[in-house]
């Protein structure tokens, strides 16, 4: 199984959001919300889960993204994922 660090899923999912958002210069921190970026959106948040399970090559169920507060929690998820646990 890959092991994933935090840094690295950071570093994917920015690549995801500027793809998303059509946005190049899109930083993200482990407090990004919805909330800071006015373009995040129902439609929006669609095509992060596509775009991140194509960029992490794993499938995403709604019950485990559903309660994500923050671009943080998202990391805590994938490197779990990937750790197995």
């Amino acid at each position: 199984m890959m092991l994933i660090s935090p840094d690295q899923a950071l570093t994917i999912l920015t690549e995801v959001f500027r793809e998303v958002f059509d946005e190049e210069s899109l930083v993200l921190t482990l407090e990004t919300t919805a909330d800071d970026i006015e373009e995040w959106d129902s439609l929006n948040q669609i095509k992060l889960i596509i775009g991140c399970e194509k960029a992490f090559a794993i499938r995403l169920k709604p019950r485990e993204i559903n309660g994500l507060q923050n671009v943080g929690e998202m990391v805590d998820h994938l490197v779990r994922h990937f750790s197995g646990t």
